[in-house]
């Protein structure tokens, strides 16, 4: 009963937001949600919701959806069961992205923007995103101060001597703004580089759903997050009913259903430069999972 009029309560909001926001005043970009071009024939499980999270890396005055992709996160909710995965992506990966050649799976968002990185993500784990979500890190550090700061089971202690030179310790540690930002984007002093960043930032994602689990029973919470997420949301090609859809997706994901895992390689050198080189066959086993409604909750 209580999910039913959560529901209900997300639908109406999403459904004012859509009538009212047109005739405000406009709000800053913070967040944009790009529904991707499928092409025709594709498989689809229509209760199988994937969104790929970018957390684009573009400096004040850049355009967020043709910088490089910093943090890639495909994340598959099953609406039936309220299970959800995510898999990391690491953003040195050497992939081959369509009409460009191979390069870093990051630098597809540079060359063709959200649709172009959801393609090439897509192609590597054979499981094609039904939106890009993409955020600049700043906008995930003001969402996370949003609501109060999260808290992270950090499972080694890491310091960075120019993001935070007093460093994490391991164990339980809150984290708000910025700092978690900073959390997640440590790359050097981890001792598995690349992967270990990825799977930080998977505790991120965690330590974000686990406080919005534990607040939604306060009046008015879930619908103050979701009005100030869309104050400042841009959209290409997605409907209020799709809107309503996501929001309802979220809500309903199961704390105790949600399984992580990051996509593996090895460390190579293309032209001087270090890349990951992923094992493509696990990468198709991740999407030969995804679309087998009996192993989506597991990694």
């Amino acid at each position: 009963m209580r999910l039913m009029f959560r529901t209900l309560v997300l639908g109406l909001v999403l459904g004012l937001t859509a009538l009212l926001v047109p005739d405000s005043t406009p709000a800053p970009t913070r967040f944009t949600l790009v529904k991707v071009d499928r092409a025709a024939g594709v498989d689809v499980d229509p209760d199988v919701l994937w969104i790929l999270g970018v957390g684009s890396d573009a400096r004040p005055g850049e355009d967020p959806s043709r910088s490089r992709g910093d943090a890639l996160q495909m994340v598959g909710i099953d609406t039936r069961t309220g299970a959800a995965t995510a898999v990391g992506i690491p953003r040195d990966s050497w992939v081959p992205i369509p009409g460009v050649g191979s390069n870093r799976v990051n630098a597809a968002l540079y060359y063709g923007g959200p649709q172009l990185l959801g393609e090439t993500v897509g192609n590597l784990l054979g499981v094609q995103p039904d939106y890009v979500m993409l955020a600049p890190f700043s906008s995930l550090a003001n969402l996370i101060s949003g609501i109060g700061g999260i808290t992270v089971d950090n499972p080694r202690a890491f310091a960075d001597q120019y993001l935070h030179p007093e460093g994490w310790p391991a164990g339980k540690v809150r984290i708000n703004g910025m700092k978690a930002v900073e959390f997640a984007r440590v790359r050097k002093a981890l001792p598995r580089g690349d992967f270990d960043r990825s799977a930080n930032q998977q505790l991120v994602l965690r330590g974000i759903q686990e406080k919005i689990s534990r607040k939604a029973d306060q009046p008015g919470w879930i619908e103050k997050q979701v009005l100030s997420v869309l104050k400042h949301l841009k959209t290409e090609n997605v409907s209020p009913k799709e809107l309503f859809r996501i929001a309802q997706a979220i809500a309903q994901v199961d704390s105790a259903k949600v399984t992580t895992c990051v996509l593996q390689g090895s460390i190579g050198n293309v032209g001087g430069a270090s890349v990951v080189l992923p094992n493509t066959a696990d990468a198709k086993r991740y999407g030969d999972a995804a679309r087998d409604d009996a192993t989506i909750e597991r990694c």
